[in-house]
């Protein structure tokens, strides 16, 4: 027996999925879930085998409550989202459902979901993220997880980012935030007229920088409005010089 869950601000869309299921005995569901906050929850209490999966959602978006979560189940999309930008995820995603489907086509979600586990795939749902993240609407603001609450930060309250071992310390004026990403995501994704890479461990607001003053040979510090200074490179002060048109 396979746990499913599925994720759906929409109850119409949430029941055609629980009737097609009927055909696929082998298959529970566990929990409906109207939005990602409650999708986070339920996973966790689960431990699904596959989510049934919208990506437009109020509060946070799919993609954004797969960032949140450890275990990641197989994932199968049933949205409405745009197909040409569906197509950049479709060989991450076990498959992807384009509303309205038939019984037919959702059969044929269901055998690829079982001839994934009967190869042994392995989860690609951290490439699936890493791909998400590059598109245009996923990143105007980071998703963050403190103990059992989620954060939205908009992506202009940031002041800096920093390297902090497996995770990216998230600075804001609220305080400092951790995010399961590397440095180099941040730079992939975030606007590189916004955000510059001034050092090995640091993305920078260049909107804060205030000035540059000389510390060490061939190094600096970047002072910004909020009183932190931030490690400047060689070569991140000549992107930053760039930016900042000096």
């Amino acid at each position: 027996m396979k746990k499913a869950i599925i994720v759906d601000d929409e109850p119409l869309a949430r029941m055609v999925v629980k009737e097609y299921l009927q055909n696929h005995p082998s298959i529970t569901v566990m929990q409906e879930c109207n939005d990602g906050f409650e999708g986070i929850k339920a996973i966790m209490q689960h431990q699904p085998d596959v989510i049934f999966l919208d990506i437009q959602m109020p509060k946070i978006n799919g993609f954004e409550m797969l960032e949140l979560v450890e275990q990641q189940p197989a994932v199968i999309f049933t949205t409405a989202f745009d197909e040409y930008a569906i197509k950049a995820f479709e060989s991450h995603a076990v498959d992807y459902l384009l509303k309205p489907f038939s019984q037919e086509r959702f059969d044929k979600a269901i055998e690829r979901l079982t001839d994934r586990d009967t190869a042994g795939a392995t989860n690609n749902t951290r490439d699936l993220l890493d791909t998400a993240a590059q598109g245009p609407q996923q990143n105007q603001r980071i998703v963050v997880k403190t103990g059992n609450k989620i954060k939205i930060i908009p992506i202009d309250d940031v002041h800096y980012l920093e390297a902090a071992d497996d995770y990216v310390k998230i600075h804001t004026k609220e305080g400092a935030f951790l995010k399961n990403k590397t440095m180099g995501h941040f730079e992939k994704v975030l606007n590189p007229q916004q955000f510059v890479r001034t050092h090995r461990s640091y993305l920078v607001n260049v909107q804060l920088v205030t000035r540059i003053d000389p510390y060490e040979k061939e190094s600096y510090l970047a002072q910004l409005k909020t009183g932190a200074q931030v490690p400047v490179s060689k070569t991140g002060y000549a992107k930053l010089k760039s930016v900042l048109g000096i």
